[in-house]
């Protein structure tokens, strides 16, 4: 499909990357959003936390949003997308990956970029409702990658999937890990690199079999938390082994429903390889938007509505 030519136009003081981030992270505030929780028991004995949000009307339009990398169901980029879409009529089921909604998972292991089955866990529980005749997922960041590999990935999809929006997505798992440690980008690696570590620190007395403390203390960037813990903790060789298997860059030629993906191209995170625009090209149903400004998830725009959002509303009306 051809590249989309986007229309984003920020305002004046957001065209920096810097300040669109910053600015949408910390910054930004979503009223009016009453989110109602369900746990869902995983057949591993872990659980996963999502946070509905209904449409005025009873609807039988579902979108499920996948938040970023130590996000969780609150975060703007999902209440935003979750206002909205309820006030056009469509429910929305906001998902907490392991050990993200307050609550420490139970398990030695959490959630990482390619936790597909985590995903499928959740459709499946929806599924089950027999509620819903159209599913539509959002993904942000980390959640982006997750949703694309997971629809790249499976031959079959359920019919009721209709389409997905995939924002800031670091389709190459190394090149956005190298990004995030450059020099530019080395106080949100501290950040992340600290809620992470604070994350896992009291699994050190839980599964002491699995991880030390010597272990713990060799992490100091993000790539090191990724040998000692994202690989072990899920079935990887290390690291690279891990980025490797759970990009979703190499699963972008088989999908075969609409997805829009909207990456920005002064994104600080990403690097080249995440602009898939050969892809894009070559399969016709993914449609890839590239806007000039937006930074990582931080296309502002008017009245405190995000240009991803009205495009994610738009996508799924045409």
């Amino acid at each position: 499909m051809p590249i989309i030519q986007s229309t984003y136009k920020p305002p004046f003081w957001a065209k920096k990357s810097f300040v669109s981030t910053v600015f949408s992270g910390l910054a930004r505030t979503v009223n009016g959003v009453v989110q109602t929780r369900e746990r869902i028991e995983l057949d591993d004995g872990d659980f996963i936390d999502v946070d509905w949000s209904y449409a005025e009307s009873p609807s039988e339009k579902v979108i499920i949003l996948l938040h970023g990398l130590e996000g969780n169901a609150q975060r703007p980029y999902i209440t935003g997308t979750a206002k909205l879409f309820n006030k056009n009529g469509v429910d929305a089921c906001a998902v907490n990956f392991r050990g993200c909604s307050g609550e420490p998972n139970r398990l030695f292991r959490s959630y990482h970029s390619g936790a597909t089955e985590d995903l499928e866990a959740v459709i499946n529980h929806i599924l089950e409702k027999n509620k819903y005749s159209d599913i539509y997922i959002k993904g942000i960041s980390l959640g982006a990658n997750m949703v694309l590999k997971y629809a790249g990935e499976r031959e079959q999809l359920p019919t009721q999937l209709k389409a997905i929006i995939a924002v800031s997505v670091p389709c190459y798992l190394k090149g956005s890990c190298d990004a995030l440690l450059s020099l530019k980008n080395k106080h949100y690696a501290i950040n992340f690199l600290n809620h992470l570590k604070g994350k896992i620190k009291p699994k050190l007395q839980q599964f002491p079999q699995n991880i030390s403390i010597t272990d713990f203390n060799e992490i100091k960037t993000l790539i090191d938390f990724d040998h000692v813990y994202t690989s072990k903790a899920h079935g990887f060789k290390d690291a690279y082994d891990y980025y490797e298997q759970a990009s979703c860059l190499q699963f972008l030629p088989n999908i075969k429903i609409p997805t829009l993906v909207i990456n920005a191209l002064n994104d600080s995170f990403l690097s080249p390889e995440c602009y898939p625009v050969k892809d894009a090209k070559n399969n016709p149903n993914i449609y890839l938007e590239m806007p000039k400004y937006g930074g990582h998830v931080g296309f502002i725009d008017k009245r405190n509505l995000y240009y991803n959002e009205k495009r994610a509303l738009d996508f799924i009306k045409n």
